[in-house]
């Protein structure tokens, strides 16, 4: 990329509103000159995706599916993932689903082993499923849901697939994040809000905090296992997630907001391109570029080495699955 592309993008990004817009997505597609995404043939490739019934994850799973990969949409709903699945292959596509509710981990498990059995390769697994609740949930094991389904569910996900990860060259593991996540400092002890201190936006900051940072944290233990980590975040896009969760904003930012396909873009071609993806490891990306994963020193005082062991052992823990140790 040419410095005065260098210098575009910085001027972009600092503002953030014109980084999150869709005039972030215009500018940067421009002056990088992005790959058109239908120019990639993922044909042979299995990638499977959760949360593909609507906004990012179906904007996401319609353009894999036209670009020739075999798809495994992993969701709860099923009448809602046999409709995509119907639409998908009634345009030629291959498609197969495995029915979970994230929040329950046996349920995983069971999700897992079906896509285990049912394929020989997974070249890309993409943790796309969450959602922000204004008002607090529990999952069926008790953890607070939003934190179930994002934080453990993913990494529970990851290790049950991992033989099958690496066991595919030039696989990855791609985690659809948020820029909200910025707002919130690394914590254990707090990623979980109590009933009465519960704020669905912050509460889902904090868990998007801890995706970001797991991700970091993957690619560090993995190192030399041939399988990529990275994460992402979408900007502001128009879905039906940020419609029912954040009216206001969305009435105030309106025509700004990215179309769910310019949202998932980063996405498909994380999962696509065979050059910086596999060149790098642990990733934070946004408009096919990497990004610091802090923006304020408050957040950045919170990220210590300490904290972070302390947070993938807690999540090793719910899970109930820990990476091998070697020897």
């Amino acid at each position: 990329m040419s410095r005065l592309s260098d210098v575009i993008d910085a001027v972009v990004e600092a503002p953030i509103v014109p980084s999150f817009t869709r005039l972030g997505h215009a500018v940067r597609s421009r002056v990088d000159d992005w790959r058109e995404l239908e120019s990639y043939d993922l044909g042979g490739r299995v990638v499977a995706i959760t949360g593909p019934t609507s906004g990012l994850g179906l904007a996401a799973a319609r353009q894999l599916a036209r670009m020739g990969a075999s798809l495994i949409l992993i969701a709860r709903d099923a009448e809602k993932t046999e409709r995509v699945q119907a639409e998908l292959e009634s345009e030629g596509a291959s498609i197969t689903h495995a029915l979970a509710d994230l929040g329950d981990f046996d349920e995983v498990r069971r999700a897992a082993t079906e896509i285990v059995d049912a394929n020989d390769r997974l070249d890309v697994l993409i943790h796309n499923a969450g959602a922000l609740f204004n008002e607090r949930r529990e999952a069926p094991n008790g953890l607070e849901l939003t934190t179930a389904v994002q934080v453990v569910a993913p990494f529970l996900l990851t290790g049950l697939l991992w033989d099958s990860l690496v066991a595919t060259p030039s696989s990855r593991v791609l985690t659809m994040s948020s820029g909200g996540m910025y707002t919130a400092g690394l914590t254990v002890e707090k990623l979980q809000m109590d009933e009465e201190s519960y704020r669905g936006t912050e509460q889902y900051a904090r868990a998007k905090r801890a995706q970001v940072t797991l991700n970091e944290i993957w690619a560090e233990r993995t190192e030399g296992s041939g399988v990529r980590f990275h994460a992402l975040h979408p900007g502001w896009a128009d879905t039906p997630g940020v419609e029912a969760a954040l009216p206001g904003f969305r009435k105030v930012v309106g025509p700004l907001l990215r179309s769910p396909l310019e949202g998932a873009d980063t996405l498909v071609w994380l999962s696509a391109d065979d050059q910086e993806p596999l060149a790098t490891n642990g990733g934070f990306w946004h408009d096919r570029r990497i990004r610091s994963i802090h923006k304020l020193p408050s957040t950045r005082r919170t990220d210590t080495p300490r904290r972070r062991e302390k947070l993938w052992d807690w999540v090793s823990d719910q899970a109930g699955w820990d990476l091998p140790r070697a020897g």
